[in-house]
């Protein structure tokens, strides 16, 4: 409706308010996203996130799960001790998937860090031949992992015993630094019979290694679990169970194959059986039972962690690629660590425990109470990999 011209010229404080009010709300209605305080927006952004972060990070891993991996070279690198290490050490890595994961997890392993293997094997149900995959003729599902496990392990042994050193069995959603799995690796011989991992305390005396964050088995490990192990049911148990490393873990013990420490010389941890925001920030609570399933004594927080990290589990695909950059590509410009390796052993020998000091710094000191909680023995608690999974 039109303002006639007498009501116009005689009422122009009326119609210039009414114009105000007008404008500011085409205002309104029309501003760009520009106009949007950043602020506001990122912080209501965070807020939907922390909501609901499972279909965030699900977003981001369905984002990744096209995308082509770049070539990000760097010319001037020297890598003559990484380059030494994978002629020396010979590592073949073998990955739980199964045919659901081929794509979601399992090729994103392939693109990061399984590359980085002298042999890299993809064991599931069903054949894929983007990866590819070794086909078991094993149903799938968390009850028949550890037949799953001796299925692998068999068909490693028997394609692959001679083309490498070590055997190191991960899952799909595992990141694992291959170069510094070698550099542990480096002064033992691979005829020891020794395996390292994650070492939990409960359920076998001499401990046993979280399957999460995966366990390395020497030459003669292998060997002994295949020929002299599998077949035998008072070494190892027949058929199939939930808890794989368990299961493994009292095989080893059997065999008379000692469970590794795989702590740096200053006692941190270099396998972890979460991912890295949850060791580095973990939870507090005395009564979470991965305090009480620890073999060593071990600090949390910023001193959890050595510098030479091999593994963490629960890392999603767009982790892994994150994880990717900050190792391989990021570096701080003018620090250059020295770097040399160790003494060969013997067969049969191992190096000696870490000398256990209290950290060089404030946070998260050896004697703070995240590390008062008391070893478990009561041999009925819940397997770990269960309570991971609820």
């Amino acid at each position: 409706m039109y303002l006639k011209r007498e009501f116009i010229v005689r009422h122009p404080i009326v119609v210039f308010t009414v114009g105000i009010a007008v404008g500011m709300c085409l205002i309104k209605i029309f501003s760009t996203p520009a106009a949007i305080d950043p602020f506001d927006t990122y912080t209501a952004q965070q807020s939907s996130y922390g909501t609901d972060t499972a279909s965030h990070n699900e977003l981001i891993d369905d984002a990744a799960s096209d995308r082509e991996v770049v070539s990000h070279d760097h010319l001037y690198d020297n890598t003559s001790l990484s380059d030494q290490l994978k002629r020396e050490v010979r590592v073949l890595c073998w990955v739980m998937t199964n045919p659901s994961n081929h794509k979601k997890k399992a090729r994103h392993v392939k693109r990061t860090w399984g590359k980085r293997c002298n042999i890299l094997l993809f064991m599931s149900s069903a054949a894929d031949e983007e990866l590819p995959t070794v086909k078991l003729d094993v149903e799938e599902g968390r009850p028949n992992l550890w037949r799953k496990v001796k299925e692998a392990f068999k068909y490693v042994y028997k394609h692959h015993y001679n083309d490498a050193d070590w055997f190191y069995k991960a899952d799909d959603d595992t990141y694992a630094v291959i170069e510094n799995l070698r550099y542990m690796l480096y002064p033992y011989s691979p005829e020891t019979p020794v395996h390292f991992g994650f070492k939990f305390k409960t359920f076998v005396k001499q401990g046993y290694m979280s399957g999460g964050a995966g366990y390395v088995l020497s030459k003669e490990a292998l060997r002994r679990f295949v020929v002299d192990g599998i077949p035998d049911p008072k070494m190892c148990l027949p058929g199939t169970v939930i808890n794989e490393d368990i299961e493994i873990g009292k095989c080893m013990e059997n065999l008379n194959v000692t469970a590794g420490d795989s702590r740096d010389v200053n006692g941190r941890g270099r396998m972890f059986p979460f991912a890295p925001e949850q060791m580095l920030i973990p939870n507090k609570d005395p009564n979470f039972w991965y305090w009480n399933y620890l073999y060593y004594k071990t600090d949390d927080g910023l001193d959890c962690c050595s510098d030479n990290a091999i593994s963490f589990h629960y890392v999603p695909p767009s982790l892994m690629y994150v994880l990717d950059y900050l190792i391989y590509h990021l570096n701080p410009f003018g620090v250059i660590r020295a770097q040399r390796l160790p003494a060969k052993l013997k067969v049969g020998e191992f190096l000696p425990a870490p000398k256990e000091e209290t950290a060089n710094s404030n946070e998260d000191s050896m004697d703070d109470y995240d590390r008062l909680g008391k070893t478990a023995t009561n041999k009925t608690q819940t397997a770990p990999d269960a309570r991971e999974v609820d």
